[in-house]
């Protein structure tokens, strides 16, 4: 269809479609899924990218609906596809500047599909023949190596080359963990404390490849080490962290200054070798460029790990767009995820206050504080701060989309039926993620499904068996449906793999409590005495059930 389009001259190489099809100021290329606007690489999802693709290639032609879904969802279980091709042709026109009422490229037929209308145009002269030439100029240089090389030397390198390929150091895996170190700021300047090492997560979570150890497992094994969640990760903390759980690599990380410049280090090893896996290094002329030069550098590593060049490429904001521009902001935002970690969300909310005062888009910021409110039960007001994210979004990771999409369905207008839509095409895009599963779970919950949560929670226990989160939920759900021994299963193997919270305790005592099991509960308040949030908790739950059982003098 495309040879046919573009006329006679592409005849000649009809059994070897075009890759690059050119259509107005774009270029598309349909083999590493990349789209250009006058040589600039644009964001396209992949999904978005898939509908162009198959438009392109049939331009002029209707692609149905029908047509669309098979290929974008072949084996789908859960999503509305008709949300799900409205979002994606919605962001493929917003890419083109394109528009429905108004179409230059992309045309809908109403309830039937959608057909490219753009005028697709030769590429650049001469594409062809210079082709011919570096094929011509590649054969002399192949003649003259073989006429000057000695045939002992080419004996040598075939060697060497042996050597290499079977003795490169090995690359990670999508099941391998990696535990991110402190950065190690040797500029004397405090802006860079917390700050890169947020912005260099931002970059790698971008990945569906690489798989980041969570500040939960982190400060939980901390904990296990008699260590504060609020010690600095050095190298060697970091690897001992790292052999605890299990983890493949640890990254770390370093800026110093180098006369007016900056430069950033990050290196890879390997937990139980001390191999280096992976380095990168990137230098920045000016304080302002050091976000881009780290920029640079998570992307390099990124590829230096195993992750696909195609994956890279798709998957790689940078830094500027999916957090902010301004260090000072990004700063607040790090401290405010760290406080959450180590002291609650009650404490850093001022700081992510903070970071949209320097950044007034700075769209996981307003995320962040609506959640907060939200959880203080302030719900007018979180609402607003979640609907500004949503409407700074489009800016954001794709990954973090998911996240201030979600948050915004979820608490600020209750549709749960978008959030379950944005869910699905979530673990579609991370598959790995335990997060899309515990919010789905949670709808069904919300519905009543007891028996559909509990599939989703399992699922999510399945990705994450460290995550203390999962077996409450699961312990949860298998009370409201009665099967208390389940319950006590979960929370049981929760305390086998040492993993508290004062909800854990509080959801057995509930349990101990339909079981009528007293001492049990006497049990789970004394545990509880002298641990900051949980004695507070567990003595209220026992007033709770106090009164119940008509004791009122117990009870206050």
């Amino acid at each position: 269809m495309v040879a046919s389009a573009l006329g006679g001259s592409r005849m000649l190489g009809s059994h070897h479609p075009p890759t690059v099809i050119v259509f107005g100021p774009f270029e598309a290329d349909l083999q590493t899924h990349e789209l250009r606007k006058q040589g600039v690489r644009l964001r396209l999802p992949g999904q978005s990218f898939q509908i162009l693709k198959i438009l392109l290639e049939r331009p002029g032609e209707l692609a149905t609906r029908d047509e669309l879904h098979k290929a974008l969802w072949p084996s789908e279980t859960f999503v509305d596809f008709e949300y799900g091709v409205n979002a994606a042709v919605h962001r493929l026109r917003e890419a083109l500047g394109d528009s429905a009422e108004h179409p230059q490229f992309v045309e809908t037929l109403p309830r039937l599909g959608y057909r490219f209308i753009g005028k697709i145009t030769e590429p650049p002269q001469g594409t062809v023949p210079q082709a011919k030439e570096d094929l011509k100029e590649a054969k002399r240089r192949e003649i003259s190596w073989r006429i000057v090389v000695p045939a002992g030397a080419i004996a040598v390198l075939l060697v060497a080359g042996g050597y290499v390929y079977f003795h490169r150091t090995p690359k990670l895996t999508d099941k391998d963990t990696i535990v991110l170190s402190d950065f190690d700021n040797r500029t004397g300047d405090p802006v860079f404390d917390d700050t890169l090492k947020q912005g260099l997560s931002v970059q790698l979570e971008q990945s569906p490849f690489l798989n980041l150890l969570s500040a939960d497992r982190v400060n939980a094994t901390l904990k296990l080490m008699g260590r504060s969640p609020s010690d600095r990760l050095t190298p060697d903390l970091t690897r001992e962290v790292c052999e605890r759980t299990g983890s493949k690599a640890m990254l770390t990380s370093s800026i110093a200054k180098l006369g007016t410049q900056y430069v950033i280090g990050l290196k890879a090893v390997g937990c139980n070798t001390g191999n280096t896996l992976a380095e990168a290094q990137e230098q920045a002329a000016s304080k302002e460029a050091v976000l881009r030069a780290l920029d640079n550098a998570a992307v390099s590593m990124r590829g230096k790990l195993g992750e696909s060049l195609n994956s890279v490429q798709k998957y790689s904001t940078p830094l500027e767009e999916a957090t902010t521009p301004s260090l000072e902001a990004l700063k607040a935002y790090s401290l405010g995820w760290k406080t959450v970690h180590t002291k609650g969300g009650t404490v850093a909310l001022p700081f992510f206050t903070r970071s949209i005062e320097l950044d007034p888009n700075f769209a996981m910021a307003y995320s962040a504080i609506g959640a907060s409110y939200w959880a203080f039960n302030q719900a007018g007001r979180g609402a607003w701060y979640l609907r500004r994210a949503y409407d700074l979004r489009e800016k954001v990771s794709e990954r973090e989309r998911f996240f201030i999409e979600v948050n915004y369905y979820m608490t600020a207008t209750g549709e749960l039926e978008k959030a379950a839509q944005t869910l699905e095409l979530w673990r579609q895009t991370y598959p790995r993620d335990d997060y899309p599963y515990i919010e789905l779970g949670c709808i069904f919950a919300f519905l009543g499904n007891w028996g559909k949560a509990t599939e989703e929670w399992r699922a999510a226990l399945r990705l994450d068996p460290n995550d203390q989160a999962h077996y409450l939920n699961l312990g949860i759900a298998y009370t409201a449906l009665n099967r208390l021994d389940e319950a006590e299963a979960m929370y049981r193997q929760a305390e086998e793999r040492k993993l508290e919270s004062e909800l854990l305790l509080q959801s057995r005592y509930w349990l101990a409590f339909l079981k009528g099991d007293a001492v049990q509960m006497a049990q789970l308040v004394s545990a509880a005495m002298g641990k900051l949030g949980a004695e507070d908790l567990l003595l209220a739950t026992q007033a709770d059930t106090e009164g119940w059982r008509g004791k009122l003098e117990h009870a206050n």
